[in-house]
């Protein structure tokens, strides 16, 4: 019989965004993939994977008592009645909410920490009250038997090793896997210089302080064109208003775009890639910007700077910090050959280290060694990057 590999995800379309390369390696790999989550739009897509499709009612964002204890109750059902082998949780709120799921269960566990989330990200008085909390929560259900923790930067497998996790229990897989057959180098666009920002329109992401940045630059008299793909999180307490956005859409040469579903159509339009965010797993969107042969500029944070590297794929400025933004952008607007050569590296740095094939490669393996019950392998990707 085929080893069960069931993925927990608050939502479909981050599944099919952030972890379908990984499912795909599985399922070729003889795993029976089984996908819980809640179903937005993309049920028939993942159903057309041959995925098994479990739909949750998530309540993402929600920290009300009764809330998460039913949505314990629901998943510890299915943990009880599918018993599968492995347990991927994928994200901060699942993995805490499916590993409390499976205490006691024969379950093995994958906690994948994408990124830390709005509690250890935010400067916000509710994120800095409930930090403390959520560092004994993740200390005590990260450290129970067969458990492996899979971070993407070496920042994240520090903060672990601080919280208690040894080190034969943490698994680092630098992102999810990017297409490189399909995300391909574009050329650069025609005038205006436009900048891109792919991502959840989050007051963590920097949005606010990309057009800080535009704004600063129209006082100095420099024409930049603002491209804003994305949609607000209105489960997220770090989310943009509508009504922000709604000013924002008066600003001259600032485009919000909403969801889009080519996102080569972005990178298209864009002479730089820019994600001002203050803490990231590994961003996919600058992966994707990258794969596309566009230069990228980053807050000097975690997770960005593995694929942001200073003046080899791109530039690096403090977080928060619009001036600073400003500047680099300017100088890449200003310095054609500069941009070419930061975009041309961040192509080869994709293919060489960030490609599907090889994620997808990287994530079977330690699937493997998990059934095993061996310690989690150092799959340690771009260690000198940092």
């Amino acid at each position: 019989m085929p080893r069960k590999l069931l993925y927990l995800v608050s939502e479909d379309w981050y599944f099919l965004s952030h972890r379908l390369p990984m499912a795909r390696a599985a399922k070729k790999a003889g795993y029976e993939v089984h996908v819980a989550t809640r179903i937005v739009d993309g049920g028939r897509q993942i159903q057309s994977e041959d995925f098994i499709l479990h739909p949750l009612d998530w309540h993402r964002g929600s920290i009300n008592p009764l809330k998460v204890a039913t949505t314990v109750t629901t998943v510890r059902s299915l943990y009880r009645r599918l018993r599968p082998d492995i347990a991927h949780h994928v994200a901060f709120a699942p993995a805490v909410i499916g590993s409390i799921a499976a205490l006691g269960l024969p379950i093995a566990k994958l906690n994948a920490l994408a990124g830390l989330g709005f509690v250890f990200t935010s400067s916000k008085a509710k994120a800095r009250l409930l930090r403390p909390l959520a560092s004994r929560l993740l200390s005590f259900l990260f450290t129970r038997p067969r458990t492996v923790v899979l971070v993407q930067n070496l920042d994240d497998k520090a903060l672990m090793t601080r919280l208690g996790i040894a080190e034969s229990r943490i698994a680092l897989i630098s992102g999810s896997g990017v297409d490189v057959e399909h995300l391909t180098p574009l050329p650069e666009p025609d005038a205006p210089f436009t900048v891109g920002f792919v991502g959840r329109l989050l007051y963590d992401k920097g949005v606010e302080t990309l057009v800080q940045a535009q704004e600063i630059l129209t006082k100095r008299g420099v024409k930049v064109r603002c491209l804003l793909a994305g949609t607000p999180d209105a489960s997220n307490p770090a989310t943009i208003s509508e009504k922000t956005l709604r000013r924002w859409q008066g600003h001259a040469n600032l485009t919000l775009l909403g969801h889009v579903e080519d996102i080569r159509t972005v990178w298209a339009q864009s002479h730089v890639a820019v994600l001002p965010s203050r803490r990231e797993g590994l961003p996919k969107s600058l992966l994707e910007a990258a794969a596309c042969g566009r230069a990228l500029i980053a807050s000097d944070v975690p997770g960005c700077r593995e694929i942001a590297r200073p003046d080899v794929t791109g530039l690096l400025v403090p977080p928060d910090d619009p001036a600073a933004l400003a500047d680099a952008i300017e100088r890449l607007m200003k310095d054609h050959a500069l941009r070419l050569r930061l975009g041309a590296a961040a192509r080869q740095t994709v293919v060489a280290e960030f490609s599907s094939g090889d994620v997808g490669a990287q994530i079977v393996r330690l699937y493997a060694q998990m059934l095993a019950d061996s310690p989690a392998p150092q799959l340690v990707v771009n260690e000198t990057a940092s």
